[in-house]
């Protein structure tokens, strides 16, 4: 038994062509104006396609959402444990890997950082659950990392690790945003640039101790 093609879209383009369009164009949506106010009528605009078709090929609003976010949580996901385990293969310090990885499982759809931290979701929705379950996913992630770094360091009050887990979750954010306001950057690029500005702030640091 032979599998039956796969029905063409609107235009004469394939069905799974024309959802990759819709998810591209709805990632970039809901990433840049947030799910509250992102309407189906603009995503169908932007592909080209009707409002009718979407909800044929994604249901609702929040099905289409989930289509867009599942993916992106789930890469970024692998990114970070990947990197994380990279650490007797690769000599980077590990925020420098995580932050390669982040920006390469970014590259080409900046915008979907900010489908994941959406504040706009609707609480007590399923949309709000699976973002929340990424994010808090990432979040232990970023503790572990943080316990490790500062266990390095010699540290040793648990709220420090606390802290600086937030503190890396805010910083991740400012630089996807500035990113996305330079779009010539590219991941290596953006990595050397939180290299030298590490460095430059560790320079800042070991200089005021010196001037008490």
């Amino acid at each position: 038994m032979t599998t039956p093609p796969s029905k063409a879209g609107t235009k004469g383009v394939p069905r799974a062509a024309r959802e990759q369009q819709v998810l591209a164009a709805a990632t970039q949506e809901f990433g840049r104006h947030g799910y509250e106010a992102t309407t189906v009528a603009a995503i169908a605009t932007r592909v080209g396609v009707t409002k009718p078709l979407l909800h044929h090929y994604f249901g609702s609003k929040q099905e289409l959402y989930l289509a867009c976010l599942d993916p992106v949580g789930e890469e970024l996901l692998a990114a970070i444990r990947t990197a994380m385990a990279d650490h007797a293969t690769d000599a980077a310090p590990t925020p420098l890997r995580v932050l390669h990885a982040l920006f390469t499982a970014l590259d080409g759809r900046r915008e979907a950082w900010f489908v994941l931290y959406d504040p706009t979701l609707p609480p007590g929705s399923e949309a709000a659950h699976r973002a929340a379950h990424y994010r808090n996913a990432i979040d232990d992630l970023a503790a572990t990392g943080s316990a490790d770094l500062l266990h390095t360091a010699g540290a040793g009050d648990p709220l420090d690790a606390d802290a600086l887990t937030y503190a890396w979750r805010g910083l991740c954010t400012a630089l996807v945003r500035w990113w996305i306001n330079h779009p010539d950057q590219t991941p290596d690029a953006m990595t050397r640039r939180c290299a030298r500005l590490f460095w430059a702030g560790r320079t800042i640091l070991a200089a005021d101790d010196d001037n008490p």
